[in-house]
């Protein structure tokens, strides 16, 4: 009876994975962003070229400045944060970097801190590089006037 049931089992579960595959190519309509079809393998785009040196303006309050510069070689992990070399409040001036913002030395309740929180010691979480690339999609974002920094 066990041998019976784990055959039946097994049957069932092939079939769902069967039906589950075949209708793979049947996408009701989605299409991709790269204007490939979605069922198969396009090949990768080519690296954008990061943005050295220029910098964009802000474009609402509290937005993480994007890094103008590479960042391939830093190493942020529980070792080492390498945006601090340059970036940290002892450091900024001497490299003529932005100083990391007053609100990453304040933990979760507010208290003043005289390191980086450990909330915001992984920069890559907010900060990404600026990108030469052209957008998927365009944007049509605009920032409300009164919030504009």
């Amino acid at each position: 009876m066990k041998k019976l049931l784990s055959i039946a089992l097994a049957t069932a579960i092939s079939s769902m994975a069967v039906a589950d595959f075949v209708n793979t190519d049947e996408l009701g309509g989605l299409e991709s962003l790269r204007s490939v079809n979605i069922s198969e393998e396009a090949p990768a785009e080519p690296m954008a070229k990061v943005m050295e040196g220029k910098r964009y303006d802000l474009e609402f309050v509290e937005m993480p400045p994007l890094v103008p510069h590479q960042i391939d070689r830093s190493q942020t992990d529980l070792n080492a944060n390498t945006c601090l070399q340059c970036h940290s409040s002892n450091n900024a001036s001497k490299w003529g970097a932005t100083r990391v913002a007053v609100s990453h030395y304040k933990n979760r309740d507010g208290e003043q801190l005289s390191a980086v929180s450990p909330d915001r010691y992984f920069c890559l979480a907010c900060h990404v590089p600026q990108h030469d690339s052209k957008p998927l999609k365009e944007n049509t974002f605009e920032p409300v006037q009164s919030l504009k920094p």
